[in-house]
């Protein structure tokens, strides 16, 4: 906003009058100066940066709107239809007279033109986070109303401190009532520092989206490393041990590409955890992301060459993959079919401008098959178990993604997708975060109280389950899932290039035997 000082001299002297004596005459010599020129001229304006929204700044040095808003700033153009309906559900909810809590995504939303696949990423699950919030509120008549609101903490999180400290304002505003941050969609060292932050400093419920590092989440030995935090989906291990049952493959067939970037905990996690299931593989390369360059990757693929393996155990992320499968596009053994294996990191590949679809169809062959979060088709295709999850519950978004306006009310919120599990897993977590307001809400009218919310965590299993689009979602006394499904995918180089469902797989090879009423300790 613009603001006269119309008064300079009464707001200098009240500032003034609060330095110790010797900063005074100091100060007096530069307030002569200042002052002569506001006399000068009568009237000083001061113009803030108005290229962002309230709630939402931009910093001297760069370019990137960072903080939160309700949907009154797009951080991203592709966001616009998206935030315009968040703000619109905003305004219904604070002005319906019903009380009301505030739930945040908080993920990176401003990436560079060229970050193709990020962007593509970022919008389903902002609308993921939009479509929990409108069936909250319209297909439930439980309490308290939820307010959405959006945080952005730059690309690379690096406004992360800020944005929490904004968040923390927000818990404690009779009017805000923020009472659950949720989303965090990187398993890297910044998403620790402020997962940890918000927990432990401020006392504010998290619930995790699509974060699989084992060691980014509470157990048995760190029963309170993050108190208050929830996670929705299967870490790391347990996505490498439900690929294992599916692929049936021998260590001694298996290579093994690993990240060493000290930053990156996903990588990390997902080293140990390939290392566990290939144990007594002679077969591994390993290359840092931060200093790779592409001729690594066709060394590497030399090397796979010259081995008798088959199968690659991958522990990186997708732009390192893409480096990869092109490599192995070019091999020197064209004779020799492979298959390279991943987790849920590799979601977005299938959207990566650079990924060299050529790949697939050289020489003897290459597929590319995950472990991932969830699959549009996964409960809705085939004949899904009768227990872990459900196709009711899936329509129940998808019926909202389909539906259009007229069938369901949402409007338009840009086009939309279910393939690679990022609408449906931050829908899922924001879901839970939702269970966990409204389970902790014992009077009409009333929000619960922010240090109550953690509480609920424990409670989420067996009736009070929540029935997630993919698949139930079972918590365990340290807010860990169990018994959750991961879905088998692979890239389908068909000239629709799109993610292909194989089969539903669990970390104990078998889906659960009843309906998740027992939370394991």
């Amino acid at each position: 906003m613009t603001r006269a000082l119309t008064h300079p001299l009464r707001a200098i002297r009240n500032w003034h009058s609060a330095l110790p004596p010797i900063r005074r005459v100091l100060n007096w010599l530069l307030v002569g100066l200042v002052v002569g020129g506001l006399v000068a001229v009568g009237v000083v304006t001061l113009t803030p940066d108005r290229s962002c929204g309230a709630g939402v700044d931009k910093r001297a040095d760069d370019d990137e709107c960072t903080g939160v808003t309700d949907g009154g700033h797009a951080f991203m153009a592709e966001l616009g239809p998206v935030s315009d309906r968040i703000k619109a559900e905003n305004t219904k909810v604070t002005k319906s007279g019903k009380a009301y809590a505030t739930i945040a995504l908080m993920i990176p939303m401003t990436f560079t033109e060229d970050d193709v696949a990020e962007r593509a990423q970022v919008v389903r699950e902002v609308q993921g986070a939009y479509l929990a919030q409108y069936r909250a509120n319209h297909e439930s008549a439980d309490e308290p109303a939820i307010r959405l609101v959006l945080a952005n903490p730059g690309r690379d999180m690096t406004r992360w401190k800020e944005v929490s400290d904004q968040l923390a304002g927000m818990a404690r505003s009779g009017k805000d009532r923020l009472r659950a941050v949720f989303g965090f969609n990187l398993s890297v060292t910044r998403t620790e520092q402020t997962i940890a932050y918000l927990t432990r400093e401020k006392g504010i419920a998290v619930v995790g989206g699509p974060i699989t590092a084992d060691d980014l989440g509470n157990d048995r030995e760190n029963p309170r490393r993050y108190p208050g935090l929830a996670k929705i989906v299967p870490s790391n291990r347990d996505q490498a041990r439900a690929l294992t049952h599916h692929l049936k493959a021998k260590p001694r067939d298996t290579f093994l590409v690993e990240d060493t970037h000290a930053d990156d905990l996903y990588a990390r996690s997902l080293r140990a955890a390939f290392r566990a299931e290939t144990k007594g593989t002679p077969y591994s390369e390993q290359y840092d992301s931060s200093k790779a360059i592409p001729n690594d990757f066709v060394q590497m693929v030399n090397n796979l060459c010259d081995s008798r393996a088959t199968t690659v155990y991958f522990s990186g992320r997708p732009p390192a993959l893409a480096q990869l499968i092109r490599a192995l596009g070019k091999r020197g053994c064209a004779d020799q079919r492979y298959r390279v294996v991943t987790v849920s990191g590799a979601s977005t590949l299938a959207y990566d401008p650079t990924m060299d679809w050529d790949a697939f169809s050289y020489g003897a062959g290459l597929t590319v098959e995950y472990a991932t979060i969830t699959h549009e088709s996964a409960w809705t295709t085939g004949n899904p178990p009768g227990t872990g999850g459900s196709a009711a519950d899936f329509r129940a978004l998808s019926k909202l993604v389909g539906g259009g306006e007229k069938a369901s009310g949402v409007g338009d919120i840009g086009p939309t997708g279910l393939a690679d599990g990022r609408t449906i897993t931050t829908y899922d977590s924001a879901a839970t975060a939702i269970a966990g307001i409204r389970n902790r809400t014992t009077t009409k009218g009333q929000v619960p109280d922010l240090g109550s919310i953690a509480a609920a965590w424990p409670r989420l299993h067996g009736d009070q389950m929540v029935r997630g689009a993919s698949g139930w979602i079972c918590l365990n006394g340290y807010g860990t899932p169990y018994d959750k499904a991961v879905a088998i995918v692979r890239l389908s180089p068909r000239k629709d290039r799109h993610i292909e469902f194989e089969k539903l797989a669990w970390p104990d090879g078998h889906p659960p035997a009843e309906q998740c009423t027992a939370a394991p300790d």
